[in-house]
């Protein structure tokens, strides 16, 4: 094998690398957006009293956060067709395997930020005679999300790279279409440090916004 590093290759394949790479992102922010407002709504019942609802909600919880994202993909892209009697693409496997996920792991974010919001603003819903739907739509859930959203993007982030993982349903994301063309060109030094690259120039400046955001929140609640 010839290990003299050609980069240069690498220009025949931008566009396939950029389909790639809009796969990614499109299926990240779809699962994003799903799986936090999925997120929300778990944080919220588990927070509530009903233990029947937080027993089953709990279960599904630690389910997805204490088994591999991988075994999750597979058994809802091999197995739930066959239980259901359906066809899935691997693309809807793939969002519903991610959102669940994201969802799981969002619903425990939601939950520590929904308990951190001061009893005291809850007597005062109560107080003025708001009903339910007022006290979380305008009170509680703003709150939450604020208190919340540094993690949130951490989560967010942290789904970007486990994005990865559907290359293995033959679904044509950035990781599937780098390994087909390392398989065709021989180049696997160059096209994985290119798919490498490219992740980390996504993932690395929304880690410093996350740090940034922290550290603003951080003094707001401190003041």
């Amino acid at each position: 094998m010839d290990m003299t590093l050609d980069f240069s290759i690498l220009g025949r394949f931008v566009d396939a690398f950029a389909l790639g790479l809009w796969t990614t992102i499109k299926l990240t922010l779809l699962c994003i957006v799903l799986g936090t407002t999925l997120g929300f709504v778990v944080g919220l019942l588990r927070s509530g009293t009903n233990t029947v609802i937080r027993a089953v909600l709990g279960f599904y919880v630690e389910l997805f956060r204490g088994t591999p994202v991988l075994i999750q993909l597979f058994w809802i892209f091999f197995c739930l067709p066959l239980i259901l009697g359906v066809e899935l693409s691997n693309f809807v496997s793939a969002t519903i395997a991610l959102t669940l996920y994201m969802g799981a792991i969002t619903s425990e974010t939601f939950r520590a930020s929904l308990r951190s919001v001061g009893r005291e603003q809850l007597d005062a819903c109560v107080a003025l005679g708001l009903p339910r739907r007022a006290q979380v739509m305008n009170v509680i859930m703003p709150q939450a999300v604020l208190r919340a959203a540094p993690t949130l993007l951490s989560n967010a982030i942290s789904l970007f790279k486990e994005s990865a993982l559907v290359s293995a349903v033959g679904m044509a994301d950035l990781m599937f279409i780098g390994q087909n063309i390392s398989n065709n060109t021989a180049r696997p030094v160059e096209v994985l440090t290119a798919v490498a690259a490219i992740y980390f120039v996504i993932a690395f400046p929304l880690t410093r916004v996350v740090t940034l955001l922290e550290q603003k929140l951080l003094r707001k609640f401190s003041a």
